[in-house]
């Protein structure tokens, strides 16, 4: 979630915060997490507060969290399907901070499936902590700036990933991407609030139980990438919006055609992203178009 500086009640959009972590555990119960950023006093880790734990998101929030997302101008979420690394190494959790405070360190969320051997192989990245894929994605992008640069990075994966990172030095904004076949939706409230999730249902159950109505609802396509956000002028307060877009040709491999990627879809949501996927394939010696 980016948040508005002119929203009436902060816990409306906190409220779709939360019971979007709890929806997302039919795709992931290994492990789960929320960061904060903002960059008030108190929060560590350059205004950036990292909880995460094994289990459901449900067993992972705590209510007392509550007071710090509603101030909280960004704020991510995750559940995890371990597909590489241990379920229950806590370097393998997400959110995931990668790089050192101060020197363009960034907070991401990563779901999916790529080569990291491929990528740790071509690029020089540091040594990981943990063993996911994840780790080297975020690494990869730490510290790019650019929407050419960002997208050179995204096209050198090849697997299944959907993005959301935070740079710990601009806590307002978010960068959001869909590579290859992992669902990315993007939601924006009556308040302008931005919202992001693996499955446009969500929203729609959200809008029944919460008091947000959504103005606008968009399935991002493979090969998107975008900057959202404020930009933070001093003296000035803006509402979010779209800051950068770029698009990239993704690629994936045959194992990574999963129906899996579509779970809790609703028949006509799947359909309808089934039939926009564009990425390319990728087989041993050769790249061909889906």
């Amino acid at each position: 979630m980016v948040r508005s500086p002119f929203a009436d009640d902060p816990g409306r959009a906190s409220d779709v915060f939360v019971t979007l972590g709890a929806l997302a555990e039919e795709r992931g119960t290994d492990a789960a997490g929320v960061a904060l950023l903002g960059g008030w006093p108190g929060l560590g880790h350059d205004g950036c507060r990292v909880v995460k734990g094994r289990g459901r998101f449900s067993a992972v929030w705590r209510a007392e969290l509550l007071a710090e997302l509603d101030r909280a101008p960004v704020a991510l979420g995750h559940t995890r399907w371990a597909t590489q690394g241990s379920p229950v190494e806590p370097a393998n959790a997400s959110p995931m901070l990668v790089g050192a405070p101060g020197a363009a360190g960034i907070v991401g969320t990563h779901n999916g499936d790529v080569d990291a051997a491929a990528l740790r192989a071509r690029f020089a990245l540091p040594a990981p902590s943990g063993g996911t894929d994840s780790e080297a994605v975020f690494q990869l992008l730490a510290g790019r700036r650019g929407s050419s640069c960002v997208t050179g990075a995204l096209e050198a994966l090849v697997g299944r990933a959907a993005l959301a990172w935070a740079d710990r030095d601009r806590p307002g904004q978010v960068h959001l991407a869909r590579a290859a076949l992992s669902p990315l939706a993007v939601a924006v409230d009556s308040e302008q609030n931005i919202y992001w999730a693996s499955n446009p249902r969500w929203f729609r159950v959200v809008q029944r139980y919460t008091r947000v109505r959504f103005v606008t609802i968009v399935m991002l396509r493979e090969g998107t990438y975008m900057r959202v956000g404020t930009e933070r002028a001093p003296g000035r307060r803006d509402r979010p919006q779209v800051l950068a877009a770029a698009s990239f040709v993704p690629t994936a491999r045959p194992v990574d055609h999963d129906d899996r990627v579509w779970t809790g879809f609703t028949e006509a949501d799947r359909a309808r992203d089934q039939s926009t996927l564009r990425h390319r394939l990728a087989t041993p010696g050769l790249v061909t178009v889906a």
